[in-house]
């Protein structure tokens, strides 16, 4: 377990926190797989920064559901969304540790990763250039899904994430994270390094 960043109590939602931590356990185990099956560091990478995102929501969630208990029974009926919350940082952990086999060059065996490669769906990683056709549009503008073939699953703008995207304009050096299809991946790659005037 990495270490918790210092946070300054403020009142959040338990069922928005237990949402936020949904979302990217999922997305973590999506980075994870591809990570090890493509070799890919960047996306070790975010991984590990996202699990320290969730050690951190794991202690705003402890900490909220601590100061809402204010007897027995309420203890009793909030113990079952901890662990609930329990179990989704156990995943964020395994995601994480499937991250480290690509951080530390232990590698998958090359017949697995073959057989991985094959399937239909991919992930891939790229930061927005200034010069990008997609730059200053929002992800349900763009319809990458039905140009390309490939769905923008997240955005990460510095340090903070934003998961399933719709509405969000994005920005020059923000992060892409999508899925698709190699060859829709591929056009989005070049499209956000300013590499192509037009999608399709």
């Amino acid at each position: 377990m990495t270490d918790v960043e210092r946070v300054e109590y403020t009142p959040v939602p338990v069922r928005e926190t237990l949402i936020m931590m949904k979302d990217i356990s999922e997305l973590m185990i999506d980075l994870a797989y591809s990570a090890a099956l493509f070799n890919n560091r960047e996306l070790a990478e975010e991984v590990m920064e996202l699990e320290s995102k969730m050690d951190t929501l794991v202690y705003v969630l402890n900490m909220n559901l601590m100061l809402a208990a204010r007897d027995k029974e309420d203890a009793e009926s909030l113990a079952g969304v901890a662990k609930v919350g329990s179990l989704m940082n156990s995943i964020s952990d395994a995601a994480a540790d499937i991250a480290g086999i690509v951080l530390k060059d232990i590698g998958v065996h090359s017949i697995v990763r073959e057989v991985f490669q094959r399937t239909e769906e991919h992930l891939a990683r790229v930061m927005l250039s200034e010069t990008s056709i997609l730059a200053g549009r929002t992800v349900d503008d763009l319809d990458l899904a039905a140009e390309v073939g490939v769905d923008i699953i997240a955005v990460r703008r510095g340090k903070h994430w934003m998961i399933n995207p719709e509405k969000e304009i994005i920005l020059p050096e923000d992060v892409l994270v999508a899925r698709g299809t190699e060859l829709g991946l591929e056009k989005l790659v070049k499209a956000a390094r300013g590499e192509l005037e037009y999608l399709g």
